[in-house]
């Protein structure tokens, strides 16, 4: 799970047809406009470009006909979205039909113009073209993300561009997602009900059920058949936790729950995984999985306990915008904090990834269960949820806060106005766990609800996507 796959970005440059504009100046402007995009993206690790070199000899998007050759080959390419930078006014009807045919998260774009002439045509009307593009999109019922009509080498096109891979990214991971669930839900969580077959029939995402049986045998396997593995996570387990009040048995057993997970995703295809956590390992090997929840999670695996597929939905989609590089949480809304009116206790009883231990902690383990405070920072929580079948992302951003130790992992976050958070939150479609991840990415995942069809609902101020 640790070779996260890489994003593919189709490029299709785009002008206008030679008898409104001079097709020199267009040909010229794809080159600057194709070094600085190269450059941007030479930054960006894991994606790849797929242009149009092939199509004619300007490599420029210019007739409706040759949208459907475009498509095909991006669609033969993988491409997860389309950038289209205008070279001067650009085709609008071309760029239409290649984003309905696609169907993939598609940016519009172009470079400011030059000073004009005194006398005589102008060479491109850029940014007249994109509102002419923006228009016949909407009108082909082709959502696009825009960035401002701004210089080559204004600071807004790469945060832009970086930032829309990052959207498309979120609209990529919602789109192929397979979910394993390991038993069945806590008897009492209700709250954990979803509809499967609404969001396969709407969504395309399948849950694969994974009995309590299996996950046993597969355990026990580990153990018997791959003890070098499991002695490396135990050993893993040791340097990273005080692990001195758990018996060599029970590490064995964290380390050998860590593995099953990894082996039964594989064997199905899963991108994620959720499991009921309170008994089926407890009974049987005497340990709670929540260690090895938390490393699965640093390995590039999403995992909910409690049987929470919102919940790891939630948590995929804030991975996915940070490109799978950072390890997030899924953390119980539990309580206000004490003294600090705008500060609440997102908490659980230990599956948060180690890595994201404050620097002063001295994380251990207890049962399974990690101990220790979530470092400082900015962080950014998500909860999907759907209620007589409406689909909704709560989103919002805080930062860490001092507040009284406690048990199990935790962190306490403050907002801007916690009470119209949680208003939102009781009133909404949404329970009381929710995900989060360090950093700010709430614009990425607002953009990104444009492209799945689920509603936004963000809290405190909405950013740009170019800042």
């Amino acid at each position: 799970m640790t070779n996260k796959p890489s994003f593919v970005l189709g490029i299709a440059p785009t002008r206008r047809d030679s008898m409104s504009f001079d097709p020199r100046f267009a040909r010229e402007n794809r080159e600057r406009i194709m070094r600085r995009l190269r450059e941007i993206l030479s930054r960006i690790l894991q994606v790849e470009v797929v242009d149009i070199d092939w199509l004619n000899p300007e490599g420029l998007l210019i007739y409706p006909q040759e949208a459907p050759k475009v498509a095909e080959y991006f669609a033969a390419h993988k491409v997860d979205a389309v950038f289209v930078p205008h070279c001067n006014f650009g085709s609008e009807e071309a760029v239409a039909k290649l984003g309905g045919l696609l169907k993939k998260p598609l940016l519009l774009w172009g470079p400011r113009d030059p000073v004009p002439p005194a006398q005589g045509m102008r060479e491109t009307d850029t940014q007249c073209g994109l509102f002419a593009t923006g228009m016949i999109l909407s009108r082909y019922n082709v959502p696009f993300t825009y960035l401002p009509n701004c210089w080559l080498d204004d600071p807004r096109l790469e945060t832009g561009l970086e930032n829309f891979i990052r959207t498309a990214n979120v609209v990529k991971a919602f789109r192929n997602l397979r979910i394993g669930q390991v038993s069945l839900r806590p008897r009492t969580f209700s709250t954990v009900k979803v509809n499967e077959n609404d969001l396969l029939e709407r969504f395309g995402i399948e849950v694969v059920s994974i009995d309590t049986l299996e996950i046993t045998s597969e355990i026990k396997r580990a153990l018997e058949e791959n003890p070098d593995r499991v002695e490396r996570e135990v050993s893993l387990l040791r340097q990273r936790f005080d692990t001195g009040v758990m018996g060599e048995e029970e590490l064995r057993a964290v380390a050998a729950i860590q593995q099953a997970f990894l082996e039964l995703a594989g064997k199905y295809g899963c991108s994620a995984m959720v499991s009921e956590c309170w008994k089926t390992y407890s009974m049987q090997f005497g340990v709670q999985p929540c260690a090895a929840f938390g490393r699965l999670i640093e390995q590039g695996l999403p995992v909910a306990c409690e049987a929470d597929i919102h919940g790891v939905i939630s948590s995929v989609l804030l991975s996915a915008a940070y490109l799978g590089n950072e390890p997030h949480f899924l953390a119980d809304l539990t309580i206000r904090h004490p003294e600090n009116d705008n500060a609440e206790l997102l908490w659980h009883c230990g599956p948060f990834p180690v890595s994201l231990a404050h620097q002063d902690a001295r994380p251990w383990l207890e049962d399974g269960k990690g101990q220790f405070e979530l470092k400082e920072g900015e962080v950014t929580v998500a909860r999907f949820g759907e209620s007589h079948g409406e689909y909704r992302l709560f989103i919002g951003e805080g930062r860490s806060c001092s507040g009284p130790p406690t048990n199990g992992t935790y962190l306490w976050m403050e907002v801007d106005d916690w009470e119209a958070w949680e208003q939102r939150l009781v009133q909404g479609p949404y329970v009381h766990h929710i995900s989060g991840i360090y950093g700010r990415c709430a614009h990425i995942l607002r953009e990104a609800c444009r492209y799945i069809g689920v509603i936004p609902e963000q809290m405190g101020n909405v950013r740009p996507l170019y800042k």
